[in-house]
């Protein structure tokens, strides 16, 4: 196998972890484009010059570490949520630095490394591997607004070190992403590996429901367009109308809802929420599009209400590639014959982008507790560990069948 080290790789990710480090727990803070952000990325730049990789940063800010000629690409992301987990992303990345640095040591196969800008949606949806694969175009992406009203465009051109060109996906044979489960069920199960299937489709869309603001003390209950009953109504029946469509593994949120004006003693006369919804089938995704659709109509007809919808937002399910699934597979059954699964993944992630250019395999290891997307998010270091063998097990094979 590789001459992976477990101690090297481990150090990486904590050093990576210091670069937003939120003091709670392992707790990290690092949206794209913060400061922490790109201090980070230059930090992983240098880590891969001294792996012998060739850096460049796309016009975005993607981080890429280059291996000469055709080479399989490993990595993820590491920029986080505004309260995110230490190991969302990071692990990905820091798994690829070390099986290229393994690979280059030992005369391996070509391994090249990514850091993808913005995966975790503070301007778009996994935008800078959406950029790259084509899914979204540059100019669209550069109108992309956050909450605070920065744009797209403005905060990738504080990126130092920027390419005015991207890297040609042609150069890449595959891409491989590393990831904790983010889920329940490995942990719940005593599992260490999860081989992924295929990752959900989703469906997201924002719905603005316009009422009549008024006087909370003096407005009689019969009288009002209160928005944010209309959205209770709402919540209510989709669970109701939903029942006979779904599946166990179907799952729909309201994420974010923001109140007009948003004061204890006025009725609110608008509410605009996020609707979103994913599953592995795209024919159950746009069955319960409609019902989202005439649903909200329905409640804003019943109560006098005007609503709005958003543009929708629209990703398919994606499959894993067939051989680097099955050379995922091989390894894990080497590895830890009877502790894995072959599993789903219910959360989007760079592979779905990169199915677009190239094939794809992903690999999971066990969350503590299931927690990710929040500071107590962890998993075992021995489970680190052998997920980066794992993975070093499947990039030997498959350079191995590469160049028989």
């Amino acid at each position: 196998m590789l001459p992976i080290q477990p101690d090297r790789f481990l150090a990486d990710l904590h050093r990576l972890r210091g670069f937003g480090a939120s003091g709670v727990g392992k707790g990290v803070v690092r949206p794209a484009y913060s400061d922490a952000d790109i201090a980070a990325r230059a930090w992983l730049a240098e880590r891969m010059r001294e792996a012998g990789l060739t850096v460049q940063v796309d016009p975005v800010g993607s981080v890429f570490g280059l291996a000469e000629g055709r080479s399989l690409l490993v990595g993820s992301h590491t920029d986080s949520q505004p309260e995110g987990g230490w190991l969302d992303g990071a692990l990905g990345v820091i798994a690829g630095l070390e099986i290229a640095r393994a690979s280059g040591e030992a005369g391996g196969p070509p391994v090249s490394v990514v850091s993808f800008q913005d995966e975790e949606g503070r301007f778009g949806v996994t935008t800078g591997s959406a950029v790259w694969s084509g899914t979204v175009s540059l100019e669209e992406a550069d109108g992309f607004v956050d909450r605070d009203g920065v744009r797209f465009g403005a905060a990738r051109a504080g990126m130092p070190g920027r390419s005015d060109r991207f890297v040609d996906p042609a150069r890449f044979s595959g891409f491989l992403e590393m990831h904790i489960e983010q889920g329940p069920v490995l942990d719940r199960d005593g599992e260490v590996i999860g081989v992924v299937d295929a990752i959900v489709g989703i469906r997201d869309m924002a719905i603005t429901i316009d009422g009549a603001q008024n006087h909370a003390g003096t407005t009689p209950m019969a009288l009002r367009k209160d928005a944010f009953q209309a959205l209770a109504r709402f919540n209510a029946l989709i669970a109701e109308r939903f029942c006979n469509v779904v599946t166990p593994q179907t799952v729909w949120t309201i994420g974010h809802v923001a109140l007009h004006p948003n004061a204890a003693s006025i009725v609110p006369g608008r509410v605009r929420f996020s609707m979103q919804w994913r599953d592995g089938d795209a024919d159950r995704l746009n069955r319960m599009a409609a019902i989202v659709r005439d649903t909200a109509l329905e409640v804003a007809a019943s109560g006098g209400f005007e609503v709005g919808f958003g543009p929708l937002l629209a990703l398919e399910p994606v499959t894993m590639e067939a051989g680097l699934r099955g050379a995922l597979e091989q390894a894990a059954e080497a590895d830890v014959a009877g502790r894995w699964r072959v599993m789903p993944s219910g959360a989007l992630h760079d592979a779905t982008n990169m199915a677009r250019l190239m094939p794809v395999g992903m690999l999971f290891v066990p969350s503590i507790n299931g927690i990710s997307h929040a500071f107590a998010e962890d998993t075992n270091e021995a489970d680190l560990v052998t997920g980066l063998r794992v993975m070093a097990r499947a990039v030997e094979a498959l350079g191995k069948s590469a160049h028989p």
